[in-house]
């Protein structure tokens, strides 16, 4: 018998955004901007949370003008309005079922105040973004979620957002010092701008004499007052900041503060300027194994007085858990006594004779506590990232090891750091008695503790269980440590039917009144933070119906979305699984699905590059290309099945054909559309010989039908430069007579033609096998995407023998042979000033993209690697055949560059170098030509 899903979309939804809506909006903001479709209203019910809720309809707000449109055109249709910006909240505060607005993809921007002390950021901007950019000045932001490179700042104001460094002193209401606001009526304000405290009480009256009664009145109340001042002394996200009464004396300053961590209830934050903090030149981490708990937290003040800049605690289970799945994890971890702990210390300094004097100091303080083993201090920087990696990758843990069918729901909370360990021991109890895994992580010196619930909201025993465990856990924390019960995720719907319980019905009161206030018309996320429904944490709740095994335990974190060719396009993976898990919950033929499947094709299959770079930045490794590559497949019709298949044994004519329809394009005006056909090849390979040949080069397809940028100018072919340049190195070249009609199968991988992948990984390898003389030579191929395809897509397409034969072979990209061949053997006469590099999504995958950049800094004074690169979304020739995916991947690339003056810019695939050149204007092209030209006797 079929499933039923409680949670899938209505079959109401099927018909889109409802008119008159729909019309409005799209008058108001341009068609463009309004998001009305199925499609889109399912893919943006799902964030991180484990909650689902279908907006009415999704707007695209271009800037803070459109954002105030929308919300003076809420308050008169009587409709709610939510932020979304990441995405990343875990409790349920971007999402609704009135208009959502996306902040994220237009409200990007960064302008770095002289020596980096200050920033100031769009709401949409990421923090890794921002933190690379900051990186030239030594800064960073003060908030450092284990989300950093997902993260917007607009989503960690509102939620105000901490981290593993940050404690109280450096998140985000103590950096935060102007803003520009939209408030509930739609009226803009800039905090910092002259007369601004006269602009806001004569813009909002009531508003800035209720801030004012509000703050006297918390102020007469001692103990109240005092109250507020304990609350906030440790990291708390439970309702709103009332310590801002206290802060500040005059209605827009306290207002300011108050919409930190407001999360998005009293107004919108387009854009914020920060206060940043110095980022040390050199760091060390270590990890120190403790017998217990106690032992673990014992030393943790005197190494955060030591100069240590991070203590994070994890209990043995976890590490336990990470010995068997996070690669890279010591697999003595398999042995801890399961009641010890471990502390991640992490120490910073300027310089080398800094960071040796923070480490004696920390090893003198450990002298004096027993440790399982010594302390082992790193500075190596695969170490470190390695170490953060098994930290920040808990997350990632849960969700890959959680039953099928789970959900995950990630817990924070805080007690005073004096007792965290004895707090910690009590949630372990607690997880234990309610069958949940016991595996507990924190910042320590905060007395900051995170920890996982995986309960299946399809069974009502299971929403019993869960309901009791946090009914348990709201006692804990609130009688027995008077601690928050959110430290730094935010109140969200999860939190808030027990803000009373933890704040009292004086303060709670007080809340209330304030948000009548700022949002008279209830337009501003309601229901979030506060909300008198005691159940409404039971109620939305996401259902986790079964697909593809592989892409089964993807938790919809967003991880992926940053480095996803298509985010500013069409779909994310997030969105592409978000989008399967609702076929999969709707029954066959259903309103909606039938709605979702007529912009599937375009939107979730076509416009994915299908590269892989999502699996890994997820956290549990999901590469949403293979889901894509599947589906696919099993769209194909047998008659096309069989065309790529016969193209594939026929591929010399087909390379042919296609040389010569770039030939007749340039030939007819040189143009795709309206962009620059792609210059074509020279029709002849370059004169070899095997005698003496160091290695077989297999000149990719896409090198042999487009020809490089500058061809028209009298630039040679990259095969030709190639052979040059290695046999000056004295390594020279052979291609084989017939290494045309081959190719490394990738085209038929991607496009999911299993049969002709096949044919060609078949033909592949038995040429590579004969050309090399079984092996003996090494294989060398000038695109990276082709090289990744020969070693890790090939071998899958084979039979047995066939792959133990190609297994045996030593493929090299063009990267590695001429870092490691062709460099020691040649001379560079002349370095050039400043180049650009763009590492390929296939050089990240082979682990080249340190070479690569190695090899430009060989060539060049300065290499610049713009802070938005990504993968370049050409996908081979899915760029050409949808321009704006590759428009989408590069667009902070492009922007990276503007005003920049390089004297070349650098890549390692053909197909990549072209899409790198039509958006950003840049003539991309391979490293090859640059070493060959400046080695040239």
């Amino acid at each position: 018998m079929a499933t039923t899903f409680a949670d899938r979309a209505p079959d109401s939804l099927a018909g889109g955004t409802p008119q008159p809506l729909r019309a409005e909006l799209e008058a108001l903001l341009g068609e463009a901007q309004v998001l009305s479709r199925p499609i889109d209203l399912v893919r943006y019910a799902s964030d991180a949370g484990p909650y689902r809720r279908f907006p009415r309809v999704v707007v695209m707000a271009r800037d803070e003008h459109d954002v105030a449109r929308t919300l003076r055109h809420a308050a008169t249709a009587g409709l709610p309005v939510t932020f979304r910006a990441a995405g990343t909240s875990l409790n349920g505060q971007a999402q609704t079922d009135g208009i959502l607005i996306d902040v994220r993809r237009h409200f990007s921007g960064v302008r770095i105040a002289p020596g980096g002390e200050r920033v100031t950021l769009r709401a949409g901007t990421l923090l890794g973004f921002a933190n690379r950019l900051l990186a030239g000045h030594g800064r960073r932001l003060g908030p450092d979620p284990g989300s950093t490179n997902i993260a917007t700042i607009g989503g960690v104001i509102a939620n105000n957002s901490g981290g593993m460094r940050c404690g109280t002193t450096w998140d985000a209401y103590s950096t935060v010092e102007s803003m520009t606001l939209v408030l509930a009526d739609g009226t803009l304000l800039d905090t910092a701008a002259p007369g601004a405290e006269a602009a806001f009480a004569a813009a909002a009256p009531e508003l800035a004499a209720g801030l004012l009664e509000l703050r006297d009145e918390v102020r007469a109340d001692a103990e109240l007052s005092a109250r507020i001042r304990r609350k906030f002394s440790i990291k708390n996200t439970m309702g709103y900041r009332l310590c801002a009464f206290l802060d500040a004396d005059t209605p827009l300053e306290i207002f300011r503060r108050l919409v930190v961590g407001s999360e998005g209830t009293l107004a919108f934050v387009a854009e914020a300027v920060l206060r940043t903090r110095p980022e040390p030149a050199r760091t060390t981490v270590a990890w120190l194994h403790f017998p217990t708990i106690d032992a673990a937290v014992a030393p943790v003040p005197a190494l955060i007085a030591a100069g240590a800049r991070a203590a994070e605690l994890m209990v043995a289970p976890a590490l336990v858990a990470a010995a068997w799945n996070i690669p890279g994890s010591p697999q003595a971890w398999k042995e801890l006594p399961l009641e010890s702990a471990a502390l991640l210390v992490e120490l910073g300094g300027d310089d080398d004779a800094q960071l040796d004097a923070a480490q004696a100091a920390a090893v003198r303080v450990l002298d004096g506590h027993r440790l399982l083993q010594p302390p082992g201090f790193t500075r190596d920087e695969r170490a470190i990232e390695q170490a953060w990696t098994v930290r920040e990758g808990l997350y990632g843990l849960m969700g890959r090891v959680r039953p099928a069918g789970t959900a995950l729901i990630v817990e924070d909370v805080c007690v005073p750091p004096a007792d965290m360990a004895r707090c910690a021991r009590d949630l372990q109890a607690l997880l234990t008695r309610h069958g949940f895994a016991p595996g507990v992580a924190g910042h320590v010196s905060a007395g900051n503790l995170h920890f996982s619930l995986t309960p299946d909201f399809g069974r009502p025993e299971d929403l019993a269980r869960y309901e009791a465990f946090m009914e348990d856990m709201v006692d804990l924390i609130v009688d027995v440590y008077d601690g928050s019960l959110k430290a730094e995720h935010g109140t969200g719907v999860n939190m808030a039917p027990h803000l009373e319980r933890e704040w009292g019905p004086k303060a709670t009161d007080i809340m209330w009144r304030l948000k009548a206030l700022a949002d008279p018309g209830g337009v501003l996320n309601p229901g979030t933070m506060l909300n008198r429904d005691p159940h409404c944490h039971l109620r939305d709740l996401k259902s986790q119906p079964p697909i593809e095994a592989y892409a089964d335990a993807c938790v919809e974190c967003g991880f992926c979305e940053p480095v996803c060719p298509s985010r500013n396009a069409t779909t994310t993976p997030r969105q592409r699984i978000v989008l399967r898990r609702e076929l999969a919950r709707q029954p066959h033929g259903s309103p909606v699905a039938r709605a979702i499947l007529e912009d599937f094709g375009h939107d979730v299959l076509d416009t994915c590059a299908a590269d892989g770079t999502c699996a890994p930045v997820c956290p549990v490794a999901i590469d949403t290309g293979r889901l894509v590559k599947d589906l696919r497949a099993q769209g194909h019709r047998p008659a096309a099945r069989r065309a790529a298949a016969t193209a594939a044994r026929h591929f010399g004519t087909v390379e042919r054909a296609a040389r010569a329809g770039v030939r007749a394009g340039h030939a007819a005006g040189g143009l795709l559309g309206d962009r620059a056909l792609p210059e074509p090849a020279p029709g002849a390979l370059p004169r070899s010989r095997r005698e003496g040949a160091a290695a077989v080069y297999l000149p990719a397809c896409v090198n042999r039908i487009f020809g490089a940028a500058e061809a028209g100018g009298g630039r040679t072919s990259l095969p030709t430069a190639l052979v040059t340049v290695s046999a000056r190195a004295g390594v020279p070249l052979w291609i084989p007579a017939d290494a045309a009609g081959h190719c490394c199968a990738t085209p038929w991988a991607s496009k999911g033609y299993t049969d002709g992948h096949a044919v060609m990984a078949a033909r592949v390898a038995e040429a590579l096998w004969r050309w090399t003389d079984g092996g003996r030579l090494p294989v060398v191929i000038d695109a990276s995407s082709c090289a990744l395809g020969l070693v890790a897509e090939v071998p899958a397409a084979l039979e047995p023998e066939a792959r133990a034969r190609h297994e045996q072979l030593e493929i090299l990209d063009s990267v590695a042979w001429a870092h490691d061949r062709l460099l020691p053997g040649l001379q560079v006469a002349r370095r050039v000033g400043t180049v650009a590099v763009h590492p390929t999504c296939a050089t990240g995958h082979l682990g080249l993209t340190g070479t690569l950049q190695a090899l430009a800094g060989a060539l060049a004074e300065e290499v610049v690697i713009p802070a938005g690169t990504t993968c370049c979304g050409m996908a081979g020739d899915r760029g050409l055949l949808h321009p704006e995916v590759p428009a989408s991947a590069l667009r902070e690339v492009a922007a990276g560059l503007v005003g920049r003056t390089l004297d070349a810019c650098l890549c390692s695939n053909r197909t990549c170098e072209i899409g790198l050149q039509q958006v950003t204007g840049r003539p991309y092209e391979s490293f090859v030509y640059l070493l060959e030209e400046l080695t040239r006797p």
